[in-house]
């Protein structure tokens, strides 16, 4: 369905995306990941036609997106990682505008909102002001407005930021209903390795402007087939141990508070007595020690040497 080919995006002397290369199948869902600053909001732009690239082509059912963006716009709703909707209007007034920017006929436009607003869970709220809404209630109205004219492609960029654990349900809830249900197509990213392990067929990790790995979970998690991960926790901080353990090779330390550590190590038998030793050469005394199966997230932290949240 979408073919995103050599795509290069330049700002003066920062390269924003460098060769960039994937492709999105008729009812896939593809999760794009990266720290901040990785380039994925810059190649959400350009896939949803709003910014040009610098050099290589963005692909829909082979016609070229860049040189003509109309039947882009016609199929693609777009959940920006803002919020975008008029504060002073009611939820109703909201999609009823964005509606006839999509230019949907008033009767055909009254019964799609209806619609939409079942779809999200506002019914009950649609003649309410959006200022009076929480935040998970907006977020719930943007993939509303995104919804309005059915489109056959849903990108979505970070719709869950900042909101309550129930609204956050709510809305991955209603991802995995509109592949079910309607087959959609649909991009996310996020900077939950859960959410995207829940609703996406497919991963494409970026860094630095570089896609550096793609595959299904399951493949990506393969990469580290050979390794374990070990999470440490001590009885109180000790900023000399972080320091000794990230000087030995081949293990990938990462602090994740001041006494909880993750390590990434090849697979052995030794690791609880070494790391015993380690600690005590220090004077830090550990309260637990668990090796568990890599996670996505342990993969992503081995390709980058960053959190995802970094």
């Amino acid at each position: 369905m979408l073919e995103v080919i050599d795509l290069k995006k330049d700002y003066k002397k920062t390269k924003a995306i460098k060769n960039m290369n994937l492709f999105l199948e008729k009812g896939e869902s593809i999760g794009l990941l990266g720290p901040n600053g990785a380039g994925k909001s810059t190649a959400i732009s350009i896939i949803s036609s709003l910014l040009k690239p610098t050099g290589g082509e963005v692909r829909l059912f082979g016609e070229n997106v860049v040189k003509n963006p109309k039947p882009l716009r016609k199929i693609v709703g777009v959940v920006p990682q803002d919020i975008a909707l008029y504060a002073e209007l009611s939820a109703l007034d909201n999609l009823m505008f964005f509606g006839k920017l999509y230019k949907i006929q008033q009767q055909v436009l009254i019964k799609r909102v209806d619609e939409v607003l079942k779809l999200v869970g506002l019914t009950d709220r649609k003649k309410e002001q959006v200022k009076a809404f929480s935040g998970g209630m907006k977020r719930r109205l943007n993939i509303a407005v995104a919804l309005l004219h059915q489109p056959e492609l849903l990108i979505m960029d970070e719709p869950t930021v900042g909101i309550d654990p129930q609204s956050r349900n709510y809305i991955l809830e209603l991802v995995r209903k509109l592949q079910r249900e309607e087959n959609m197509t649909v991009i996310y990213t996020s900077h939950y390795m859960e959410e995207v392990e829940l609703v996406c067929d497919r991963v494409y990790i970026m860094d630095h402007g570089d896609l550096i790995a793609s595959g299904t979970i399951s493949e990506l998690k393969a990469l580290l087939s050979t390794e374990q991960t070990i999470e440490m926790k001590l009885m109180k901080p000790n900023a000399k141990l972080f320091n000794r353990l990230e000087q030995i090779s081949p293990l990938q330390v990462t602090q994740l508070s001041e006494v909880d550590y993750k390590i990434i190590a090849p697979k052995a038998n030794h690791y609880f007595e070494f790391l015993s030793g380690e600690a005590s050469q220090v004077g830090a005394r550990i309260q637990a020690l668990e090796i568990k199966s890599p996670t996505l997230e342990d993969v992503f932290l081995h390709l980058t040497g960053r959190k995802l949240r970094d």
